[in-house]
Formats: structure tokens, sequence, C-alpha cells
């Protein structure tokens, strides 16, 4: 049965746009097209797999005019920062770079008589369940590298940023990929844990809440197939007595509030050497003053609203909780748009926190952080280390050989130093905890992608 999945505006809280979901006919047929596309594409070399992957990624480049108006309506993100363009052509370009090289075989050391190598095979069909904070960064992460693998995609787009999912498809049909190879699925919830539970997908990524990869696990549970989970995120910086104050806070701020706050790996707490914390805090809170609310629409907006109601107010009851236990505002501008069940939310700084306080221990995924004194490096590893998540941590100062060895301490999947809130596409991108498992890009991403084969091939 098909049923309505509406964009709600954060905009303006009407209807954006409007899709009917595929009913269990049709979503057999995505499954079996992509199959024989699969099978077809599997052969073709990867150079000519680059080449055409290639043209979907610049026939998506092309839209960006169009996509960056289309994004703000959906999830609320300002127009002035383009849209996701330049990362979508970083990460893309990347993973088309080393393609070749790393899906070669992997030949063993010589041996009389025997050609020993492993090979890199497709998993087959890829489902790919993309979130709608950065529509088309974290879907790339999955679909170029699992195409050029030789892998068939089938695309679930969030039902707040669907018209993400078409972008894509029309892209892959201007660049010339096979049909069925490329096909962007509006499904609901059901029908994707049905879905996935059907012994048909040979891998999932999904990058969303840490209920939703339970809901993944639980639907996959018995099919084998292979998992990418990207789940929830807390992430820590560190401020060291050493650090570049005016930096760091510059940084920080950015870390923080960009995208209000919707970002997996936003910073969301923040820790200070005590014998630099006062002068911190008043460089980041002054910073903070510029980052302010507006309509997404208008080109001078730094901060839109958050994507949902709902979202705005889980923020709003951390921030209220830490102040009846005593942490301190410092951007309480008391706009008129900040009310409960408002999407549009100003960014908010809190000191005097601690970790009884959910602020700082339990996701908040908006423009929220807490600044919190510590005395020693042993004590901030602690601290950073109190958390149910780990994607990133940063720490900040101008020892690189001490940000080494405290990031071997702390349990993240990715350790910054004196920069946050990005992804190096040639460093893999992966978590601990319950963030998740797996991981995507760099020659990683493409191993998570792909089955070895050994052939041990004896001469006779």
């Amino acid at each position: 049965m098909t049923e309505t999945v509406q964009i709600i505006s954060p905009v303006n809280g009407k209807v954006f746009a409007e899709r009917q979901t595929l009913d269990g006919a049709a979503i057999a047929a995505a499954v079996s097209r992509a199959k024989a596309a699969q099978r077809a594409w599997r052969t073709v070399a990867v150079a000519e797999r680059v080449a055409a992957v290639g043209r979907m990624v610049d026939a998506l480049l092309t839209m960006n005019d169009e996509i960056v108006p289309e994004l703000a309506w959906q999830m609320g993100r300002p127009i002035r920062f383009g849209a996701e363009k330049r990362g979508v052509e970083e990460r893309s370009r990347h993973m088309l770079d080393i393609a070749e090289t790393t899906l070669a075989p992997s030949m063993r050391p010589a041996k009389e008589g025997f050609v020993r190598y492993i090979s890199h095979e497709p998993l087959g069909v890829v489902l790919v369940i993309a979130p709608w904070n950065y529509p088309f960064l974290t879907a790339v992460n999955s679909i170029v590298p699992a195409l050029v693998a030789g892998n068939a995609v089938l695309l679930k787009h969030a039902s707040q940023t669907l018209l993400a999912g078409e972008r894509f498809s029309a892209a892959a049909k201007a660049g010339g990929l096979p049909e069925g190879i490329f096909q962007n699925l509006v499904l609901g919830h059901a029908d994707t844990e049905k879905l996935v539970g059907s012994g048909e997908i040979d891998h999932i990524n999904f990058t969303g809440s840490v209920e939703g990869g339970r809901r993944i696990e639980r639907a996959a549970a018995g099919t084998f197939a292979t998992l990418g989970l990207e789940l929830g995120g807390k992430d820590p910086a560190y401020v060291r007595a050493d650090a570049n104050l005016d930096f760091a806070a510059e940084n920080l701020v950015d870390g923080s509030f960009f995208n209000s706050g919707q970002s997996c790996c936003g910073v969301e707490r923040i820790y200070v050497h005590a014998e630099v914390y006062d002068g911190f805090v008043e460089r980041f809170v002054e910073q903070a003053r510029g980052w302010t609310l507006g309509d997404p629409l208008d080109p001078a907006t730094i901060v839109g609203p958050m994507a949902r109601g709902s979202f705005a107010d889980h923020v709003r009851g951390q921030t209220e909780e830490a102040v009846r236990g005593g942490a301190k505002r410092h951007l309480n501008w008391g706009d008129a748009r900040d009310v409960a069940g408002s999407p549009y939310l100003p960014p908010e700084v809190l000191t005097g926190v601690n970790h009884q306080m959910s602020v700082m221990r339990e996701e908040s995924f908006g423009p929220v952080v807490g600044i919190m004194k510590v005395s020693d490096d042993a004590e901030a590893i602690t601290l950073m280390n109190d958390s149910p998540y780990g994607l990133t941590a940063s720490i900040w100062t101008e020892d690189i050989a001490a940000a080494g060895r405290i990031g071997g301490e702390v349990e993240t999947g990715t350790v910054f130093a004196n920069r946050c809130d990005y992804l190096d596409p040639a460093l893999v991108w992966t978590g601990v905890k319950d963030t998740g498992k797996g991981g995507g890009l760099s020659e990683i991403g493409y191993h998570n992608l792909t089955q070895p084969k050994s052939f041990h091939l004896r001469r006779v």
C-alpha cells in the first residue's frame, strides 16, 4: 500500500513537496532491475566505471544553483553556504582517483610454481539510507565508491530531503549510467525495514540515529548482509593551555553552530584548561554573537531554522535543564521566533555545566554548546571519554606531539588537531561505541563495499 510523504519546510511550516511511496510490487521490480544491471556492471572495467560515475558527479555539480534554494526550503540551511558542492566534489574526485589502484588485485609475494592474489569483488546490491542534515555529502560517501566497485545502488533518502534523491537519480541518467544500476526509491519506514530483511540486499549503509541503527540491525538479522552504520555523536574539543585562543575560538564557534549545529561531527562540548578558561570563553562568546538567526533564503543569514520544530524543542529542553542545574546562558537574545514548536532557535553558549547535565552527555544535534573548565590533560581525556559516542574529537594546542598522545587515549574515530567539523576523504570515516560500525571513504571505504576473493593458482 502506498502512502504520501510530505516535506514540511522549516522556513514557513508549509508543505514544500510531496511524493507517493512505492508499493510492494514496485519495490520488488526495482530490486530485480538492480540485480540484472549489476550482473553486467560488475564485468565493466574499473576505468570505464570510474568514467561513468565521474560523468554522474559532473552532472550533479551542474545542478548546484537549483539545489541551493531547494535545500534551504527542505531543511533550512542558509543559501549563503551554497549547498554541498565543494565537499561532494572533493570526496567524489578522491574516490574516483584512487579506484583503479585500490580495486586492483593485491598480488602476494612470489612463490615458485604459484600465482597468488586477492581480488576485490563487488558485494551486489547496496542499499544507501541517507539522512537529511547533509543529504548530498553523506550519500556520496557510499554511492560513488559502491558504484565504482561494481555494485548496484538503491537510495532511500530521508523524507525531509526527498528531492536530493531525485537529484542523484537525474545525475545518474545524465551521466549515462546503465538502466537500473542506480535507483532512487521513495519508501516508508516499514517498507524500508522489510527491504532490509528481505535477503535481497547485500550491504546496507545507514546514517541516522542510534535507535534507527538498532532497527536496521534487527531488520537485517539472519540475512548476513554487511552493515555500515554512522549513528549519534557528542563530539568534544579540548583547548590546552598553549592553544592559540583567537584561532581556537573562531574555529570552534563555526564547528559548534554551522548548519544550526545539525552536523554529525559538530562540536557539542568543549573542555578548556583552567589557565586559559576565562580568556577562551570571552573570545568564544564574542565570536558567537555574530552567528545570528534569520531567514535561510536571505543571503545575509548565517543561522537558519532547524529542520523541524521537535528537534529545536529537544535542544530547548536540554538548555532549560542545564540552567535549572546552575548553568549560565551567554547568548539568550530572546528572539520572538524562539518559542516551543518553532524550528527557529538561536545559538546558545552555556558555562557552569557538568556531566550530570544531558547537554554534556547526550546528543543535542542543535546550536547549543557547553564549555567546561579542566585542570589538566588527564581530566580532559576522562571527560571526553565520558560519552556513549565516539565520532571525532579535536585538540587545540601548539604541541602536535601532545595532540597525538592525547588523541591516542580518546575513544573516537577521528582525532583532529587545530581543526574540527571536517571530513578528509583520504582518511577513513568511522566511529566507535554507539556512533556505529564500519567505515567510509579512503581505500577502506572500497574494502567495505567489496568482498575479498583469494586466487591460489598452481602451475603444473
